[in-house]
């Protein structure tokens, strides 16, 4: 195996190095897609199936939604999910205790699912109060015609 031949193995191992791509971590992508019976399940099913790197599959009719586990891109997984001329939408809810403010307008939805709320960005405000100020005023103790019936 002479000189000739360690380099000939050196510049083999140099150039499968750079041709390696970087594998795509294993994930979960979740998405919301409208789904009215078992055939269109079945076909969101098999049409998520498809998509390359998609290991497992799980669609829940119940709750509109479809999850694929695998080495996937999520922006692949919602163009083959559009290709159903289904509905299509990220995932938008997380757990109930993951909000810090779970009843403001922008993360209260009705048609979520149990115990679960919009995600919304931790930024978000609460510009909606139950108590009037005009009522915390009208019977404070510093008010002297506060309360007349007492």
């Amino acid at each position: 195996m002479g000189v000739g031949g360690t380099l000939e193995y050196i510049s083999d191992v140099l150039r499968s190095v750079k041709k390696r791509k970087k594998k795509k971590p294993i994930q979960t992508v979740s998405l919301k897609i409208r789904m009215d019976c078992e055939g269109c399940a079945r076909k969101v099913k098999s049409v998520l199936s498809s998509v390359k790197g998609a290991k497992s599959v799980a669609v829940d009719l119940k709750q509109q939604k479809a999850s694929v586990t695998g080495y996937v891109d999520a922006k692949k997984v919602l163009e083959a999910a559009k290709s159903t001329k289904k509905k299509v939408e990220i995932w938008p809810y997380v757990p109930y205790g993951l909000v810090s403010n779970p009843y403001v307008s922008q993360a209260y939805d009705k048609k979520a699912p149990p115990n679960h709320v919009r995600a919304i960005p931790v930024t978000a405000k609460v510009t909606e109060t139950t108590m009037d100020d005009n009522y915390t005023t009208m019977f404070s103790d510093e008010n002297p015609n506060a309360c007349s019936i007492m």
